[in-house]
Formats: C-alpha cells, sequence, structure tokens
C-alpha cells in the first residue's frame, strides 16, 4: 500500500526528521487494518510488535484488574499514537484497546520504529514529546475527574465527546452508561440518575444513545463547580 502519511499527522514526526527518500523504507512496513465496532486493536498481555496510529474513527483504552474490573484510561481519537503508553517500557501491552467505532489504524514495524529513534535524534525528540503529551493528557484528565463530584464527572463526559470528538451539540453518544461509569470511577446506577437529571432539567434531551445539549452552559457549569 501507498504510503501517505504526508497527508495525515505522522508528517510531523516522519517528514521534519528523516529525508523524503528514506521515507519509503519505512514505509514499506506500513499496513492498514479496520476495525469494526467492539473489535479488538490491542489486548492486554499480548507482546508489543508494532507502533499504531489511529487514522480513522474512535477507541477505548482500557485496563483489566487483577479483580476482573474494568478501568477506562481515556479514548483515542483520530492522529493519536495509541500504542505509545506501553510500546516502549514493556513487551507486553499493559492495557487494551477496543473500537467504539469503525475504525482504521496504521501499523509500523516496531522494529523499524526503534531503529530509526537510536540512529535519528530529531526523530527520537519528537516522538518523546509525543509521548509525553499522552500521558500529560491522560494525568491531567484523571486528576481533574477525580476533583468532580457525580453531575461533575458526567457533565464532563458529554462536554467531551460534543466539543473534542463529534464538534456538535447533537451527537450519538459512543459509549455504553456502563463505560460511561468505568471511566469516571462510579457506579452506573448514578450515572444513570445523573443523566436522568439532566435530562428532567431540561439541560440535555436523550433518545437511547442520541443525545442533544440543550443548556450548554449549565452543563458547563455543573463540569466546572460540581
Amino acid at each position: 500500500m501507498l504510503c501517505q502519511c504526508e497527508f495525515c499527522d505522522l508528517k510531523t514526526l516522519f517528514y521534519s526528521s528523516i529525508k523524503h527518500e528514506e521515507l519509503d523504507h519505512y514505509c514499506s512496513s506500513r499496513r492498514e487494518i479496520s476495525l469494526k465496532a467492539g473489535e479488538f486493536l490491542i489486548k492486554q498481555g499480548e507482546p508489543i510488535k508494532d507502533f499504531i496510529y489511529l487514522k480513522e474513527g474512535l477507541v477505548k483504552l482500557f485496563r483489566k484488574s487483577s479483580q476482573n474490573q474494568i478501568q477506562i484510561i481515556s479514548f483515542g481519537k483520530p492522529y493519536d499514537f495509541v500504542s505509545l503508553l506501553s510500546v516502549f517500557s514493556d513487551d507486553k501491552y499493559n492495557y487494551s484497546v477496543s473500537a467504539l467505532t469503525d475504525s482504521v489504524a496504521c501499523m509500523f514495524n516496531l522494529t523499524e520504529i526503534k531503529s530509526l529513534i537510536q540512529t535519528n535524534g530529531a526523530f527520537a525528540l519528537h516522538l518523546i514529546q509525543t509521548q509525553n503529551r499522552s500521558s500529560d493528557r491522560i494525568i491531567i484528565n484523571t486528576l481533574d475527574l477525580l476533583q468532580k463530584r457525580l453531575y461533575g464527572r458526567v457533565a464532563t463526559v458529554i462536554l467531551y465527546f460534543s466539543d473534542e470528538i463529534y464538534k456538535t451539540d447533537e451527537f450519538e453518544i459512543p459509549i455504553s452508561r456502563k463505560e460511561m461509569a468505568q471511566f469516571i470511577g462510579m457506579s452506573i446506577e448514578n450515572v444513570i440518575r445523573a443523566i436522568s437529571e439532566f435530562r428532567k432539567d431540561k439541560i440535555i434531551q436523550v433518545y437511547g444513545k442520541n443525545i442533544s445539549i440543550l443548556d450548554k452552559q449549565r452543563l458547563i457549569n455543573f463540569s466546572e463547580h460540581s
């Protein structure tokens, strides 16, 4: 498959660091895989073989604890390097990634990427910066959620999908109430109660997974002050 990373955000990683004539060598290891909603891209405990970049769609990063409890770590959107949290720290993945919507991922041979890191300082620096930004985002978002109470956490998730993912106040939320509970660290009963209260107060309108934000400022107030 022709490497077209010049047309996506990989260009900031490759084109700013390596010579154009060397690009074909690294692109020769690239492949694309398509995922249906619910399919796994990465499974916790599997050997790490690829450097993975999400080209299209939406995924969730999650971990199963020793008590078999699921905790959602973060969500991945297009242009995220969804393998970065484990790819250079261990031989096996410490978390899983599955598709929330139909998605496409770019896979690069990890051996080729590691070779490039060893020989190209500019590429290595850009990759470290990208990895640190991913880690910082997860840490900041997690700490931010922990400071909020139930209604603030639920409001924050709804606003995340509205502002960061779909760029609209009317959308189909791609996660279940159970997944929302796993992400914010609350029970599913509490999540259902908060959504019901928002609906009763005419802050949002809900039809199954379809959500319309009716009073965004009030939702923002809940997110920032609850």
